[in-house]
């Protein structure tokens, strides 16, 4: 068989876009796309390079209320040249916008990009010798327009909270139970008493608890270096909260684990606290947002707290 098929040449092909004059003379916030898969290399200031598959959104504005429309193929080609030759960093993604404008001269003058992924760090066991992956959702945002470069990350890391009114109501009833078996003498032996608290019996009642989420959203000084604090903002956030969840545990885990609870009991209020006066005191972060979710064990709905750093032109306190 000599069937060919003929493929004509970019020149005879129908450009639609340009040919077609007839449209609403507008100006568009946002034209782009979402969700481009493209594997990556994401630079972190502690853990170096890291392999990555990112989900991404593009754009750039259309300021020209007389154009149909935007280059969107040009913005999927820089993406795969810029990520394709170097690492996600401060100025990969600052040049990446600015090419973005570059070939939307007289069409855009801002710029986004934003890209999702899963950030993988192996963890050690709180007391065995044991150590297991957890997988930290990350987003990096950029913005570039007229004043400027704007970088923002956000992360969110799971955790335990084990509510302060159920564990003194628990103990509450421990303390009832115990005055019904050893009360009726005054007396007291206390062999006899360890033996109780290693029974049922004696942990008659035991507080609530659950998983938790803190999403943390932070500003970056850009100009501070080129590297995203990654791993930095995931340690400064557990050690924060002190209940991070845990991957391979062990019994000796498992003890240490329900220990640190017992030490760390806190309302969603306490946790925002606790994050706030962490997240504020590092220069690094210009501004932030923080959203704690206690996923209720209790209750079918779940427990919110909310807090920003609170300065001028910041972000602002909504859910």
């Amino acid at each position: 068989m000599n069937d060919k098929v003929q493929t004509a040449g970019t020149h005879d092909m129908p450009d639609v876009a340009s040919s077609m004059k007839r449209h609403i003379h507008s100006k568009l916030d946002w034209v782009g796309m979402s969700e481009i898969h493209l594997p990556a290399k994401v630079s972190d200031t502690l853990a170096g390079e890291r392999p990555v598959s990112t989900s991404i959104q593009a754009y750039v504005n259309l300021d020209n209320p007389d154009a149909k429309g935007i280059h969107m193929s040009r913005l999927y080609l820089m993406l795969e040249e810029t990520f394709g030759d170097l690492s996600v960093s401060t100025s990969s993604i600052d040049t990446l916008l600015k090419n973005f404008l570059e070939t939307h001269d007289g069409l855009s003058t801002r710029a986004f990009v934003q890209l999702d992924f899963e950030f993988s760090m192996r963890r050690p066991s709180l007391k065995s010798n044991y150590a297991g992956w957890k997988s930290y959702p990350v987003t990096i945002a950029a913005n570039l327009c007229e004043k400027g470069l704007r970088i923002e990350l956000t992360v969110e890391v799971l955790y335990s909270s084990t509510c302060p009114c159920s564990a003194a109501l628990a103990r509450q009833l421990i303390q009832d139970e115990f005055s019904t078996v050893f009360g009726a003498d005054g007396k007291v032996d206390a062999d006899k008493v360890h033996e109780w608290l290693g029974t049922e019996q004696g942990v008659l009642a035991t507080p609530h608890s659950q998983r938790s989420v803190a999403q943390v959203k932070v500003l970056l000084d850009h100009t501070e270096g080129e590297a995203f604090p990654i791993t930095a903002l995931i340690d400064l956030i557990e050690g924060a909260l002190k209940t991070p969840v845990q991957t391979a545990v062990k019994r000796e885990d498992e003890q240490e684990f329900a220990l640190l609870n017992g030490q760390n009991l806190m309302f969603c209020e306490d946790a925002a606290r606790r994050l706030q006066t962490m997240i504020d005191s590092d220069s690094l972060y210009k501004d932030f947002w923080l959203r704690v979710n206690h996923l209720e064990s209790l209750h079918a709905h779940n427990a919110v707290s909310i807090v920003t750093k609170n300065v001028e032109d910041g972000y602002l306190p909504i859910p």
